[in-house]
């Protein structure tokens, strides 16, 4: 996504059926960077020293917007690609075990979660929001691909974000 135009990264896909606006790259790309300081090693250092006695403080999942004002796609990206590297290290620096795998902790609102649970979600979370990249970069062509529209299914698809 470096070097891309503006319309680019930071077009969105118009208003959800709730309607709220929807997120552009650009917010995608700050969401992450929210996620690598506030969730996926924090919630791990929880289960890892409170388990269940201390729940997960809760993630703002819009904490991105203010933040990432006046900051080009390129500054939060170096920001990302930085926080990601340290977090695998301290992640790796861990060297946890099969049965620390197991421990649990508690999400706010799911209750008790696998520390494994917690790693694998962090791995689909991040494919997640590589769809939701290509579905709402691939948006700019809606009215370019004329009726190939039908034949492509990242123009069609409704988007598979949490309630």
């Amino acid at each position: 996504m470096r070097g891309l135009p503006d319309v680019w990264v930071r077009g969105n896909e118009g208003r959800s059926k709730d309607g709220e606006d929807t997120w552009s790259a650009f917010d995608i790309v700050g969401h992450l960077i929210v996620g690598e300081r506030t969730d996926w090693m924090p919630r791990a250092r929880i289960i890892l020293e409170h388990g269940e006695a201390r729940p997960f403080d809760p993630f703002d999942r819009f904490a991105q917007m203010k933040p990432s004002q006046g900051q080009s796609l390129e500054q939060l990206l170096d920001e990302f690609a930085r926080l990601r590297k340290e977090n695998l290290a301290a992640l790796q620096s861990l060297n946890l075990r099969p049965e620390e795998l197991t421990r649990r902790g508690r999400h706010p609102a799911l209750g008790a979660v696998t520390l494994s649970e917690l790693l694998a979600t962090w791995a689909v979370h991040d494919l997640t929001h590589v769809h939701q990249l290509s579905r709402v970069m691939a948006q700019q062509y809606r009215d370019a691909v004329g009726p190939w529209s039908a034949y492509l299914g990242v123009l069609n698809c409704a988007g598979h974000s949490a309630p």
